[in-house]
């Protein structure tokens, strides 16, 4: 998906209906957005296609796979050794997701850990990845606001 790739107020009725409900069906869908089915299943193929619906992976709380610690690595990387360093990452089970960043850090990695002593060897595991060059570790106390796309959905229904 490029930048360039906007969904239209059409696209946002049925991305607003399939987040309400992500198991509807075409039909359902079609339905609740009062559209005909083959223009849902053709805009949820274009969707698709253009990368705007990503793969559908259950939401499942770290906690209840024995992972209560949330944490954010802030990470300064030699730049040269970045695609290196994100494979390395992706080998980590308790690295979640990894956000490249400008500015003074370079890289935002969300991980989670068992207890503490299970989060400093998670830490230190990924300093000690060749071309990582400094960590700051921020351990995350409550989760204020979820992930959240319904607000920017019904904004653009609206518009």
């Amino acid at each position: 998906m490029t930048t360039e790739t906007r969904v239209d107020a059409l696209d946002a009725r049925i991305l607003k209906a399939l987040n309400d409900d992500p198991r509807a069906t075409v039909i359902a869908l079609a339905d609740k957005t009062r559209l005909s089915r083959n223009t849902v299943q053709a805009r949820i193929n274009k969707l698709e296609r253009l990368g705007v619906l990503r793969s559908f992976e259950r939401r499942v709380d770290p906690a209840t796979l024995g992972y209560p610690l949330t944490a954010f690595i802030l990470t300064r990387v030699t730049q040269r050794k970045l695609a290196a360093i994100a494979r390395e990452l992706e080998q980590v089970p308790e690295v979640v997701e990894v956000q490249g960043l400008a500015g003074a850090t370079d890289l935002l990695i969300h991980v989670v850990a068992r207890e503490a002593d299970d989060l400093y060897r998670v830490a230190g595991r990924i300093l000690g990845i060749d071309g990582v060059e400094q960590t700051t570790t921020s351990l995350v106390m409550r989760k204020l606001v979820d992930f959240r796309l319904t607000p920017l959905l019904e904004k653009l229904v609206e518009e």
